[in-house]
């Protein structure tokens, strides 16, 4: 039945290297916020497991030096640059 399916592979490039990830085309619709692209709704899902995983790492993992700490800061900004609300605002979850 999971072949049924039908997907989307979107082509991920950086300065040395390319990846193509395939997702279920009904879940990047059923994520997408109005009229955005299905390469703006994967930026932003991206952008989003990005932060979470941050976060995660710096506020509920063990030792997180000051490195790390810029790091998810910076995540936090960008979040806000493309979202228009702090990562806490749009998850509920604050420290």
């Amino acid at each position: 039945m999971s072949d049924d399916i039908e997907t989307t592979t979107f082509e991920i490039s950086a300065d040395d290297s390319t990846d193509d990830v395939t997702i279920p085309s009904g879940l990047v619709d059923l994520v997408a916020e109005g009229d955005q692209s299905d390469a703006e709704t994967v930026g932003d899902v991206m952008l989003l497991s990005f932060a979470s995983r941050a976060h995660h790492i710096v506020h509920h993992g063990e030792g997180a030096d000051e490195e790390l700490e810029a790091q998810e800061q910076r995540i936090m900004d960008l979040f806000e640059e493309r979202f228009g609300v702090t990562y806490g605002e749009a998850t509920g979850h604050q420290h």
